[in-house]
């Protein structure tokens, strides 16, 4: 009876050490797979601020980051962080901005195919595609979202809140938007040539 416990224990322990190394291979993996993508990230460190909490006996300070993370080819993210110490907020906002990365399509790889119109709270923005030599017309975060994407011509407005947060978060709700002529194509079955097409006939008729 003894022995039999014996061995359902070690075969417990076998199954519970090796679940553990399992897991820590998969972190290692990930941990490479992430060291990997960072090689060829662009990041963009768009604010600090200090934050204080209040606790008993006084008010405890930190920092907040805003990091935007993109690999200037049409994959773009953002994050926040906080912390005691500036470095460690700046890291975590970069992990976070590194998880949430989206894909844009670009036309030619330098700007967005159709203009778009984003908001989040009081924040309003109209992202709006440009020809070439135009540039990145955006200013304060806009700017660090459009060349972490990898975006050369376009022009973009602000309207309402100043709050970088707000700006943002209104900006990749536009990017959220943003669709390739090739994905229209295939959800409406059709070419192409047809969408483009349509398209040139309207705004000559116009």
């Amino acid at each position: 009876m003894a022995r039999n416990e014996n061995s359902a224990a070690g075969g417990e322990g076998e199954r519970r050490n090796r679940d553990r190394g399992e897991r820590r291979e998969r972190g290692e993996n990930r941990d490479r797979r992430e060291e990997r993508e960072g090689d060829d990230l662009v990041e963009k460190l768009v604010g600090i601020n200090r934050v204080a909490k209040v606790v008993k006996g006084g008010r405890r300070f930190g920092f907040a980051a805003i990091v935007v993370v993109g690999d200037a080819k049409g994959r773009v993210g953002v994050g926040s962080g906080k912390a005691r110490e500036v470095p460690e907020a700046i890291r975590k906002a970069t992990e976070q901005a590194k998880r949430s990365m989206i894909r844009v399509p670009l036309r030619e790889g330098r700007t967005l195919h159709h203009d778009v119109f984003g908001h989040f709270g009081a924040g309003k923005v109209v992202l709006r595609a440009a020809p070439p030599g135009t540039g990145i017309i955006a200013g304060g975060p806009m700017r660090a979202i459009f060349e972490a994407l990898g975006v050369a011509d376009v022009v973009t407005k602000s309207v309402g809140t100043s709050n970088p947060h707000n700006m943002i978060k209104a900006t990749f709700d536009a990017l959220a938007q943003c669709v390739s002529p090739r994905s229209v194509a295939a959800r409406r079955g059709r070419r192409v040539s047809d969408i483009l097409g349509k398209r040139d006939g309207e705004k000559e008729a116009a």
